[in-house]
């Protein structure tokens, strides 16, 4: 180690706060991997802006020794220290990194956990899963929320009976999450409990949640729960609606979908001209002329191009 070098990282031990922030971030700057040893016992200062700068040159040096230092990090008292190092580790956890991440889940802090949550989403091992469902139990909503919306990035889970029932969780946050978490699970209920929710559920959010689930899953079963969200006083969750139809072709729906040319907001309308294009039946023809009149243009393009393939 240089001089200078040993200069900035004796400075850190300085009781003037200023000579701290001065030597922290000239070791920034110098980006040298033989700061990372001062730089995580700055992580520590009492001062939060030399332990910001702390976390972000431990970032650009990208190192993963200093991911443990780091994680411990999550628990600080201070939002923008705990977002920071969040960020850092976003970058750096790895494959091998899981187990650490496990252990450190199992702690009692409430901030460490959901940044270990949100973590988990970039590994996606399915190894992780027994960790993550007590979360799902949790009396804590955000923990609920944030454990239901990491199964989403969870490798080969097919199923996850422990999930279903979070469509009916008391908190909208939670519902809205598991709504979109369930379009990505293959229980035998999912249909089912999807087809409930878009019709009774009171948050428009979790409503239009769910009929982009459904267009994922394009079940047949959905049809008679979507022919009547089409109606949907929201209309967001017309427009998912129409675009889960356009996924699964019903001449059920057909004269919804021709009452939804009218609609006030273009989105929906739009939408509608192309699920009732897919549905490829002669009397979706002139229904899909008066469209070439809206007065929105990309309606009028999609009722023309719809024709033309008709």
């Amino acid at each position: 180690m240089n001089d200078d070098l040993k200069l900035w990282i004796e400075m850190l031990r300085s009781p003037d706060v200023n000579d701290r922030l001065v030597a922290v971030k000239t070791l920034q700057h110098l980006g040298d991997e033989e700061t990372i040893e001062a730089l995580i016992i700055a992580l520590k200062d009492e001062h939060i802006a030399v332990q910001k700068i702390a976390i972000s040159a431990l970032w650009e040096i990208a190192n993963p020794v200093a991911i443990p230092a780091l994680i411990e990090c999550l628990n600080s008292v201070d939002a923008d220290i705990r977002t920071e190092a969040a960020s850092a580790l976003n970058e750096l956890v790895m494959q091998d990194d899981l187990l650490l991440l496990l252990d450190k889940l199992q702690s009692n802090d409430i901030n460490t956990q959901l940044n270990i949550l949100v973590l988990l989403r970039k590994i996606h091992d399915i190894q992780s899963l027994p960790y993550i469902l007590p979360f799902l139990e949790s009396d804590n909503p955000e923990l609920k929320e944030v454990a239901i919306t990491t199964l989403r990035y969870i490798n080969q889970l097919e199923k996850c009976p422990q999930a279903l029932n979070l469509i009916f969780d008391e908190s909208a946050l939670v519902r809205r999450a598991a709504a979109l978490t369930l379009g990505h699970l293959q229980d035998t209920e999912v249909i089912a409990i999807l087809s409930q929710a878009l019709t009774n559920d009171s948050d428009w959010q979790v409503r239009r949640n769910v009929a982009k689930s459904l267009a994922i899953h394009k079940n047949q079963q959905a049809i008679s729960a979507l022919e009547i969200a089409i109606s949907d006083e929201h209309w967001q969750v017309r427009k998912s609606v129409a675009q889960a139809l356009q996924k699964i072709p019903d001449i059920q729906v057909m004269p919804k979908l021709i009452q939804a040319l009218t609609d006030e907001y273009a989105d929906v309308r739009k939408e509608a001209v192309i699920a009732l294009a897919n549905l490829a039946h002669p009397d979706v023809i002139n229904p899909l002329q008066q469209a070439l009149d809206d007065p929105d243009k990309e309606v009028a393009i999609q009722a023309q191009r719809a024709i033309h393939n008709l």
